[in-house]
């Protein structure tokens, strides 16, 4: 086994050459495209169960639940494999509860986010019995109080609070900030937690913040936990003792050239904060997603035709902004690699799908040494690559697959156009 070309080498990933061929853990990534097609996702099996792993040894000896956020990657098969690794879940959506249920999941173990759950998600959770629902508004507190009295149950609730912290990431992913849609602000947090306590149909048994995402260093998430833990001082004093403390996610891993965090120094940043001012006793909820499944995908994409031009060159491949939407979105640098290399002399390229959109490209000005018809890999696509895919332009959205070993399971078949219209009819 030989490090990939950008320095990634297979203590860090399951994608490695053999004989210059690029592979998931025993398997040849040619086979699998030639077997289910292309656009094509690759999961490891060994790499989400041990960034999971990570996280169980990082907590190790304390209270604490690992929630997986499922909105990374709700793949049935994915969240079996951390379903029966021990994971609960953070959703965001009934459908999100409902694939925690058929992966089999525990709803004792799931915690629900969120700024606009409906009352009929409410209830349906309700009914679950969930762990505890994430409050993020006044109006939501009123909702799940009202649900909860026509039931007659109390609902477990955690305020997620809005500590006003700035991650250092992408707006569109930026949580924390003033201005953000997501949580409860601090300094109204005191008055709808004593609420909440006072209100018969509610049970309050946590606090709850999450600042961002792919966040690539501790500091901002130091600030957040001292700014709850100073509001979880003052519940206290007033005889509002909580259960459990949630940080969330955001972690962040490297695309490029980041240096995020590990897995045990995000945590041990958490920890130490918690324990120095005396709340060890209270169960630490954590909500990952990209940190664990983020690099154990791929995106496989094969090169329909090569096109040149005085306004640059392009790699027009069969992947497309629907397949994977982050760098349309987000702007966001992926890295491309050919899955078999050649001996011939690197072009610049734009690589772009065949949507009818001039924002359809997923990654630019990349020297690669291609033909029409080779296989590119996009690694890091694990998290919120078929998660956020659509079926724009009436395409068919990819297959997935995961490897164990030598073992490959389709976790996901290929769309077909019969699936696109299923449920849509012609007028009478």
């Amino acid at each position: 086994m030989s490090d990939l070309p950008d320095g990634r080498n297979s203590s860090q990933t399951p994608f490695v050459r053999l004989d210059g061929k690029l592979t998931c853990e025993q398997v040849d990534l040619t086979d699998l495209a030639q077997r289910f097609g292309t656009p094509l996702y690759v999961y490891s099996r060994r790499a989400i169960l041990d960034a999971f792993d990570q996280y169980r040894r990082a907590l190790e000896g304390r209270p604490s639940l690992i929630c997986y956020a499922v909105k990374a990657n709700p793949n049935l098969g994915v969240l079996s494999l951390l379903a029966r690794a021990g994971s609960g879940f953070d959703i965001v959506s009934g459908g999100e509860l409902a694939r925690v249920a058929a992966a089999g999941g525990t709803a004792s173990r799931v915690v629900f986010s969120g700024v606009g759950k409906t009352r009929a998600e409410l209830e349906g959770a309700l009914r679950a019995a969930i762990l505890c629902f994430n409050v993020e508004s006044e109006f939501e507190l009123q909702d799940l109080s009202g649900v909860a009295a026509t039931l007659g149950l109390r609902a477990p609730v955690s305020l997620r609070v809005n500590p006003e912290i700035d991650a250092g990431t992408h707006p569109y992913i930026a949580t924390a900030l003033k201005s953000s849609k997501f949580g409860v602000s601090y300094d109204h947090a005191l008055e709808l937690y004593r609420r909440a306590h006072a209100d018969p149909n509610l049970r309050v048994i946590g606090i709850d913040c999450h600042i961002g995402s792919q966040i690539a260093q501790v500091t901002p998430v130091e600030q957040a936990v001292d700014r709850l833990l100073d509001l979880v001082d003052h519940l206290q004093r007033e005889g509002v003792t909580l259960r459990h403390l949630d940080f969330g996610g955001g972690l962040g891993i490297a695309y490029r050239d980041e240096t995020p965090p590990t897995i045990g120094q995000w945590i041990g940043a958490i920890t130490r904060r918690i324990d120095a001012r005396g709340h060890r006793d209270k169960t630490l909820l954590v909500e990952p997603g990209r940190s664990i499944v983020g690099q154990a995908g791929v995106l496989l994409t094969r090169v329909i035709g090569l096109k040149t031009g005085n306004g640059g060159n392009f790699a027009i491949v069969d992947a497309a902004m629907n397949d994977q939407m982050r760098p349309a979105l987000y702007g966001a640098w992926m890295q491309v690699e050919p899955v078999e290399l050649r001996s011939l002399p690197p072009r610049t390229y734009d690589i772009v799908g065949p949507i009818c959109e001039s924002g359809d490209w997923l990654a630019r000005e990349r020297s690669l040494a291609i033909h029409r018809g080779d296989l590119l890999a996009m690694p890091g696509t694990g998290a919120y690559g078929m998660s956020m895919a659509s079926t724009y332009n009436s395409r068919c959205r990819a297959a997935e697959v995961i490897v164990d070993g030598r073992e490959v399971h389709c976790v996901r078949r290929r769309d077909t156009v019969e699936d696109l219209m299923a449920g849509e009819s012609v007028l009478p």
